[in-house]
């Protein structure tokens, strides 16, 4: 069920209603509520006997209650599309995710070195992309890959927002950085391995800075536990989530993985929360990324997460699945002519 209180309910109210929840819980701990649409609410799972109790209280508005085992990122709880600002904590151009208009976030895999960030960085403006994205901290298969540079990462990636005005989106992989990273990035990354990591969810949740968080599905996920993931984050008080397809787990060495296009438009049915893809690990192959990338945008994704490097062959990682800053130029201006295009065919339906 979700719980809304009311917006004039007192301290003391609020406190008679908090003792009461963590009773029927049987929880000490806090319960979080989460602010949505300038409402209060908090999501809970009890039974008949606990509901009436609770609608008694003078604290709460309404009671809603949602058969979804994810509640607060359910269509039921909010109808219409949520959307998602970036960036307007640091000094850059603000970037709305979840507006109609395609969010392309570009970047190389890696931050490699000082020189290819900028470079990268200057280039991915200059083709007309959003945001830009980097991993400091890189999650290898490998113990003997390239790990990222860490905290220098972070200020590389900081020094390339400034000067190119894009905000910042890079990988946090453990609870205790999630302040740090926060600091210095306008978007949270966690990625497919860390999907199910509900300490760094919960903590990608509690977090002062709110900054939102791109959550990539795991890589043998099914959809519920997708949704369900996204819930921990913003049952914890952050309700500010993107969801991403990034391909799920193939047999077929041909692609990395296989690019599950027909959860974006079910993920829409099911969740307000904005969707957005990534081609470049679905694929694993450079020369798929443009079709792929049409296909996401055609699908309804909110936008896209694509790897960019000036030169690719070089890259120490992921240089298979790099495409070209001239390459990202095409896919931006195709996804914008996308967009376009169905946006007029729904209004013509609609008028018709």
């Amino acid at each position: 069920m979700i719980i809304t209180i009311r917006s004039q309910a007192n301290s003391e109210e609020r406190a008679q209603l908090m003792t009461l929840l963590c009773r029927i819980t049987g929880s000490q701990s806090q319960i979080a509520s989460v602010i949505m649409d300038e409402r209060e609410v908090i999501a809970l799972n009890v039974d008949a006997q606990a509901h009436t109790l609770i609608t008694q209280q003078s604290a709460v508005e309404s009671v809603l209650p949602i058969k979804t085992a994810y509640q607060l990122v359910s269509r039921a709880l909010k109808a219409k599309p949520s959307s998602v600002v970036v960036g307007n904590a640091h000094e850059c151009t603000p970037v709305v995710i979840g507006n109609g208009v395609p969010v392309i976030m570009a970047g190389p895999c890696a931050v490699e070195n000082r020189q290819q960030l900028l470079s990268t960085a200057h280039a991915v403006h200059k083709a007309g992309a959003n945001i830009l994205r980097g991993g400091a901290f890189k999650p290898r298969t490998s113990p003997y890959q390239f790990q990222g540079l860490g905290i220098e990462g972070l200020h590389l990636l900081a020094e390339a927002r400034q000067q190119t005005g894009l905000p910042v989106i890079t990988e946090v992989m453990e609870p205790d950085m999630v302040e740090v990273v926060a600091q210095h990035a306008d978007i949270l990354q966690i990625g497919t391995r860390n999907m199910q990591n509900f300490p760094l969810l919960l903590a990608a949740g509690h977090h002062r800075q709110k900054r939102p968080v791109l959550l990539k599905r795991g890589i043998a996920a099914t959809i519920d536990e997708w949704l369900l993931a996204a819930e921990y984050v913003v049952a914890a008080g952050n309700p500010h989530v993107i969801l991403c397809e990034r391909g799920i787990r193939s047999y077929d060495p041909q692609t990395r993985n296989v690019l599950d296009l027909s959860c974006v438009p079910l993920l829409h049915e099911l969740t307000h929360l904005p969707v957005i893809v990534d081609p470049s690990h679905a694929t694993g192959r450079r020369e798929l990324v443009p079709a792929m990338s049409r296909a996401s945008i055609a699908a309804g994704a909110n936008g896209l997460i694509i790897e960019v490097h000036p030169d690719p062959d070089s890259a120490l990682c992921d240089g298979r699945q790099s495409i070209t800053p001239e390459q990202l130029r095409k896919i931006v201006q195709e996804s914008r002519i996308l967009a376009h295009m169905m946006g007029e065919q729904e209004a013509a339906v609609y008028v018709a």
